[in-house]
């Protein structure tokens, strides 16, 4: 029985992994803030005794670590790690605010990604060398990450970062018996981009996504495109030169700030409490 620990597990990608992995009899790990959203996700997946919630927050690195080992204690060990949790909110460099927002970003895309493997890297290792195979740690980067989109400075610069930190640490447990998987998404239909009010070329299903990239993950991609059709586009994005891709990008549409994204949300449920109360 395979052994998946996902953070970032109470929406999104995170949901639609953990039901695709439980479907497949996988043993899961569900780590977020979010504790209904996680214990409700619990029942709902196939045998739910036989998977453990986590409700922590990742910039909590402390925490993390403890439920990675409790995890590993109640289990006997881990396959597949993903480091799924992610947010997203336009940032501008000139808005002073905003710095506030890039350390929140960076803090949650990037160094909690690093936490994350860190807390399971050793005990991996170890499996790996009583000749466990079928061992990865799994990054959840994204196709912005490969060219800086203006008005998402941060997002853009955290999935880089995510990219070139799974690059690195690939190549470095080459020889463990580990492999490192990059996953960058395209557009996957999501609570993170039902916010976008630009068009959304390739607008992928949640569950298909997770079908698509579990299939990577066993297979021990180094790096994969979700959905295919935006492999072509990241291709052409990596070759564009400079000039070209400022003069086309320069018009690109901005993703709402944290403050319009919050705003948004609240009013949402506000309007979802009325219709409750009526």
């Amino acid at each position: 029985m395979k052994r998946v620990f996902i953070t970032g597990a109470s929406s999104g990608l995170g949901v639609a992994l953990a039901m695709e992995y439980a479907a497949q009899g996988a043993q899961c790990g569900l780590l977020a803030r979010r504790k209904e959203e996680l214990e409700s996700l619990r029942l709902s997946l196939p045998n739910p005794d036989k998977h453990f919630i986590y409700a922590v927050d990742v910039c909590d690195h402390q925490a993390l670590n403890a439920a990675a080992q409790d995890f590993l204690q109640r289990t006997g060990g881990i396959e597949v790690v993903i480091a799924n949790a992610g947010v997203s909110y336009g940032t501008l460099t000139e808005r002073h605010e905003d710095t506030a927002v890039f350390e929140k970003i960076m803090a949650i895309n990037v160094l909690a990604v690093v936490a994350t493997f860190s807390a399971f890297v050793t005990a991996m290792k170890l499996q790996a060398k009583t000749g466990q195979r079928n061992l990865r740690l799994v990054g959840i980067a994204s196709v912005a990450g490969i060219r800086g989109l203006p008005g998402a400075e941060a997002y853009s610069a955290s999935k880089a970062a995510v990219i070139s930190y799974c690059e690195s640490l690939r190549v470095e447990l080459r020889a463990s018996g580990i492999k490192v998987v990059t996953i960058a998404p395209g557009y996957i239909d999501t609570p993170m981009t039902q916010v976008n009010t630009y068009p959304m070329p390739f607008l992928m299903p949640a569950n298909k996504f997770a079908i698509s990239a579990v299939k990577k993950i066993t297979a021990g991609s180094s790096y994969a495109v979700i959905p295919w059709q935006m492999r072509g586009v990241s291709w052409l994005l990596r070759l564009l030169p400079n000039s070209l891709y400022d003069v086309i990008f320069a018009r690109a549409p901005y993703k709402a700030a944290m403050n319009e994204i919050v705003q948004e949300a609240k009013h949402a449920d506000d309007q979802s409490a009325k219709q409750s109360n009526q």
